[in-house]
Formats: C-alpha cells, structure tokens, sequence
C-alpha cells in the first residue's frame, strides 16, 4: 500500500487550468483518468487526510504511485481526452459500462457498390448505416421481411451474390419479388442504391411522406384502371404500416430523442437508453457496472453518454437527450454532444407531460434491469459458495457459514420500535424462516438496547428449544440459559419447509428458533456488534460468529476490533452480505409501516379473538358500518357467511364492551350529525383495509 504523501506534487506544480489527469500504479499502470475544470483543486482533493476520503478513493490514491495530468484549453477537450484514455487505458478505478447483452443492429451497407441489408453485432463500421439496437434478432428479421417487399433491397452474402452474377440465376428471392436482383441486372447500381436510400429514409422514421406517395399512386392507378398496380401498391402500404405497428407510437410530436435512465445501489447501477425517432421506439439497449468510485447519478449519466456517443457523429446523435438527473457542470457535456452531430443537441431532465411518462416507463425498465442482473449473480451456485467462502476467509471462521441470520431495527422517530430477523441458507433467502419482532424491555429510540433485547430473546429460545429436547452432551444448559424463557409470548409457525425429525415438535411442525446460525450479521457498527456479542456472551454461547455491515461505509465490523474488515468492491462476500442486511432492512421498515397505519386504523373487531381479516371485510360489507352491526341482533349477525352462533355471541359482547366513538359536530352550527361514517377499518373506497392477524402474515411476530 502505497503513501499518497511519497507521490504528491509540489505546492504550485500544478496548474490551475482545465486538464485530464491520470494515476498509475508501482509497474505503470493507468488505475484512474479523470478530468477537472482546475486540475489544482480537483488534484488537491485526492491528498487530504486519507480518513476524510471515501473507502473508494482511498483504495485508489493508496494503490497508486504517480500522478501526472495534461493541460488542455477547454472543459469540452477535457471530456474527449478523457473519453480516450479511458478507452485506450481501460483503467480499473473508472466506471465502466458492459452491456448486458450483444445488441443487434439492422445495417446497410452502404460503403458496397450494391448495399446490402443484414443484421449487425459488435463494432460500428463506416459507411454503413445502422437501426436499432434491438432486443431480438428474429425482430428485425420480421421487420425486414415486410419491407423488402416494397424495398427489394439485397439481402445475401458476397458469395451467393457473385454466384448468382455467375450463372445469371438469382435466387429465391429474385423470383419472388423480394429482392429486385441487381446480381443479374434486372436493376442498375444506381437504382438499386435508390432503393436502400429509401429503405433507410423509412427506418430513420421519414415514413409520412412515403406513403402519401404510395396513396397517389395507388389512386392514380385506379383512375387509369390499372387495377392490378393498384393493388400491388395497396398490399405495399399495408406491408409497411404493418411494420410501423410495431413500433407504438410514444411521443405524438414524431421527436428524434434518446430517453436514458439510471438504476442503482451501494455497489451496482443499471443503465437503460430508450431511442425513439419519429416518436417511435425504434431501439433499447442496457448496460451494468460495478459502482468502483464514489459517483453522483450525474456522473454515471455524463459516463453514459460517453459511452454511447464517443464514436457517434451525425444524425447517431439526436437533437434531444433526456436523462433523470444532469451532468455537472451540464454545458461542456452539451458542447460536446453538440459537436459530435454537427448541430445543436438538447440535453435536459424531463418535467411532466408525454416525455416524463416515457422517461418513468425507462427507469422501470433500468429498474427491472438490475434486479434480473442482481438475480441471476444470486442464483449462480458457483458464485454462491464462493461468495460464502470470502465471507468465512475474511471472519476467519472455521467453515463457510451456510445460515446466516441478520438483524435490523426500525422505528420512526422512537415509536413503534421494531426489529426483523431475515435468514439466508447457502446464499438464498429462506423467507418461512423471517421473524418479526417488537421491542418491549423499554421505551424510546435506542438502537444499541434494541438490538440487545432482540438477540437475547431469539437465542433463549433456542436455548430453551435445545434444551427441552435434551441435547446437551452433559446434561445440563450453559451458564445463563438455565430457566431461560422468552417473554415474548406464543408463536406460530408457519414454515412449510422439511426437517429433520429431531427440528420437529410432536405434531410435526416445526420448531420454534431451534436451528441455529452459524453467522448473525447486524445492520450498525461498532455499537450494535459489541451488543449483539454481549448479548450471545450473557447467555454462553461462544459458537457462533457474529459481524456488523456499516451501511454509509460498506465496512464489516466483528467484536473486539477497532478497525473494519475491509472487503474488496468486487468482492461476491461483499455482495452477498450487502443484499442480506438490505433485506433485512426492508422486512424491517415493512413491517413498522404496517404497524404504523395500523395503529392509526384501528377497530372495535380488532379486539374479538379468533375474528381473522377475512370475516371481518364480510361483516363490514354486510352491515355497512360497526354502529349498524353494533345495533344487530345475534340471530342478524349470524346471517353473515362464517359466523357461527358462538362467534356471533363473542362479537355482540366485544361491541357491547367498546366505548363508542364521539359524534360528530358541524362546527358551523354546533349541530350534532348522525354516525353513519363506514367503520375506520375501511379504506378510501369504503372496502375494508386488511389488518390481519398477526400469525395470518409471512413472518412471526415475537
């Protein structure tokens, strides 16, 4: 590791102009290009205390060696040169883009003395022009086979073309019309070169014009009673408007616009670019990349837009680029683009209207992107077990650690303090196994108590589990479990999942808290690491390890340590415990949101025991309102589908036991109105709002 102090410049050696600069490592080289307005304050912010520097960035100026920079005369030049070390160096520090497939293109070769139409991969070539990318190679195909009919533009290879000049056959699709032959010279090289110009003017969106061209002739012809071409030209304009059906029209004033939208986490960002031209989705494309630098949204989009226009010039570029949030500063990255078409380009954030509304339907799909690139890294056995074995390598644990158990608090403001417990057995999520708990030992925000009360309560009920069925070598419980009970009050279990018999109760399910982890992962630092430790110490368990993920830093804390484990940004253990406590964390915020809004939705049918949500919805939609089936008889009341004559007597009490809620006054005239509002449990439509007993919901609360 080196000493960013043993490389950094001289005061005032370097300038105070607009530059690209680059770091390299010990063997030479290039880790990180980057470019600055005043490459002197940009530099200077790289050789501060190495503590006030993000984990990223001090990884990268502690791996360098050297630094060194080039003085250009505008921001814009800064961007370029920027756009071509980074390809040229392909340094590891930058945020890279890979795209999350090979797209095809539907080219034309129009650099050939008898252009040709095929479908593209890889690299642009000049002189052909290109449409697309799209998401399928069968797409274009149907595409292309519509329009050939009325564009016989050549489709073959070079050897079926020279071939065909050869013998003076052409093939199968000269003699059926698909392909106006120009290999056997039924059309000269000009005319056939006019058709793939017009074949391209189509696919640029230019199709108005062409088909008021086509219902001319088509009508001139009928009035020459030519009927036959007539037709000909009616079955064309169908062919055509076929093809354009397939791509809906999405903006109605036929904009040329790129619409680009970004999808990220702590360590990934998805990035789906939507071009439409004559207001229609003529492509999509998306990329992923790992986030290896500390970057803004607005970084990655001025990243994006590098990587999408750097070897675009012309009519490649549109005359609008929208994107979720701005470049900073936005007007070298305008001049820029602006230069490579040639003309000037727009780029802004979307505000509301048609374009927003495409603009969300982009960042659907850059959301949807990620989560299927983030799902098919999970569902990798291989990049599974090796993301386990990071994690056990950098705990130093004696095994992989195939359950592993995180825990994470909740609450808003102090109230409704809750905790969840989310399970992950060989890398996957084992939801039966989720619990949910409230804190009860006390009142009030304390995160550190609440994690301490939490992992006490879940391990002695292990212990108490464990020690019912008798499974201590020696007989007795270890210090501190003996009489251990949790007073969180009964469970029940929902797992569906096979056991082995000795993890079943009597009656076959599952029991309560008795497969133990090998790993706890809590959602804090130092604070919450040391309390979950003390909390398994109290009650003398030493067999299982436990860990804490930092969110803000990404750090992995273990007990006893001052200083975080560090974990590579590349690293799959890393990944798999950032997901873990992610989830963790939701099954958390979900559930204090429900007890939340269910706190402040209330019913009198909340306290009948045994009334699950089902039957209550049927006696609210039956009665209308709780003063209607407060009012009921008994015999009235079991008139409703469910309700026996024993539940009906217990609802009757309950009703009959609650206050009833105040009238209601018109302030304006101190007039007291009748209570006729649908029963609190109801939502905004009147229907019933699900409450939901606790053990009728995934996860027990505890």
């Amino acid at each position: 590791m080196a000493d960013p102090s043993s490389y950094r410049p001289k005061p005032g050696q370097i300038p105070d102009s607009p530059g690209v600069y680059r770091f390299r490592d010990e063997h030479r080289r290039v880790i990180y290009v980057g470019k600055a307005k005043s490459l002197r304050q940009r530099l200077a912010n790289y050789f501060q205390d190495l503590a006030g520097l993000h984990p990223r960035t001090r990884s990268m100026v502690t791996t360098a060696a050297s630094v060194e920079w080039t003085v250009v005369s505008t921001e814009v030049e800064a961007l370029q040169l920027e756009y071509s070390w980074i390809k040229e160096y392909d340094p590891r520090f930058n945020v890279k883009y890979r795209d999350d497939k090979s797209y095809p293109y539907l080219a034309v070769t129009m650099n050939e003395e008898y252009p040709r139409v095929q479908v593209m991969r890889g690299h642009k070539k000049k002189g052909v022009r290109y449409f697309g990318p799209y998401a399928h190679a069968w797409a274009i195909r149907d595409t292309v086979d519509l329009l050939l009919r009325v564009f016989p533009v050549r489709t073959c290879s070079a050897g079926v073309f020279k071939n065909a000049r050869r013998t003076g056959r052409p093939c199968l699709l000269g003699y059926i019309g698909k392909c106006s032959a120009p290999c056997v010279d039924r059309v000269s090289a000009e005319e056939h070169r006019e058709l793939a110009e017009e074949f391209c003017d189509f696919m640029a969106g230019r199709t108005g014009t062409y088909l008021r061209r086509l219902e001319r002739q088509m009508g001139e012809a009928a009035e020459a009673m030519e009927y036959e071409r007539a037709a000909r030209l009616r079955d064309d304009i169908g062919a055509l408007n076929k093809a354009m059906e397939k791509n809906a029209v999405v903006l109605a004033d036929a904009t040329d616009a790129d619409l680009i939208a970004v999808a990220e986490d702590e360590l990934e960002a998805a990035v789906q670019i939507f071009h439409v031209r004559g207001g229609r989705v003529r492509g999509q494309r998306g990329w992923v990349t790992d986030k290896v630098e500390e970057i803004t949204t607005g970084a990655l989009v001025e990243h994006a837009l590098q990587q999408l226009y750097g070897e675009e010039t012309g009519d490649a570029v549109p005359k609008e680029v929208l994107v979720p949030a701005l470049p900073d500063p936005l007007e070298p990255v305008q001049e820029w683009l602006s230069g490579r078409r040639g003309a000037q380009v727009s780029l802004r954030v979307p505000q509301r209207g048609d374009k927003r509304a495409l603009m969300e339907t982009v960042e659907r799909n850059a959301q949807q992107a990620l989560i299927l690139h983030k799902t098919k890294r999970a569902s990798d056995l291989t990049t599974r077990s090796r993301a386990l074995e990071e994690i056990a390598d950098a705990l130093e644990l004696d095994s992989a650690p195939l359950r592993i158990e995180c825990y994470d608090i909740s609450h808003l403001q102090g109230d409704d303090v809750v905790a969840s417990m989310v399970v992950f057995e060989d890398g996957l999520a084992r939801k039966s196994e989720y619990r949910r708990f409230q804190i009860k030992g006390f009142e009030g925000q304390d995160d550190v108590r609440s994690m301490h009360e939490v992992i006490t309560r879940r391990f002695k009920r292990y212990l108490a589990e464990k020690e019912r069925t008798g499974e201590w070598a020696d007989g007795e419980s270890p210090d501190g479990a003996a009489g251990a009970s949790d007073d969180s009050g009964p469970l029940t279990d929902v797992s569906s999942a096979p056991l082995s018999d000795g993890l079943k109760d009597e009656d076959g399910r599952p029991k309560r808290f008795a497969y133990p982890p090998q790993l706890v992962v809590v959602d804090g630092g130092q604070p919450q690491v040391a309390a979950a430790q003390r909390a398994l110490d109290e009650l003398g368990i030493d067999d299982i390890a436990v860990c804490g993920l930092a969110k803000r830093l990404e750090e992995v804390w273990v007990p006893g340590e001052d200083d975080p484990v560090v974990l590579p940004r590349t690293s799959e253990g890393l990944y798999l415990l950032q997901r873990i406590r992610d989830e963790a964390h939701r099954f958390a915020i979900t559930y204090q949101r429900t007890k939340r809004s269910k706190r402040f939705r209330s019913s009198p049918l909340d306290d009948v025991p045994g009334l699950g949500d089902t039957r209550k919805q049927a006696l609210i939609k039956h009665f209308g309102s709780v003063k209607r089936l407060r009012a009921a008889t008994i015999d009235q009341i079991c008139e409703v589908p469910g309700i026996g004559r024993k539940t009906a007597e217990t609802i009757a009490v309950a009703l009959a036991q609650a206050a009833p809620a105040a009238p209601a006054v018109n302030t304006a005239t101190g007039e007291i109105m009748e209570d006729e509002a649908p029963d609190p449990t109801a939502g905004a439509s009147g229907e019933p709002v699900s409450a939901g007993a606790p053990d009728e919901r995934r996860g027990q609360e505890t």
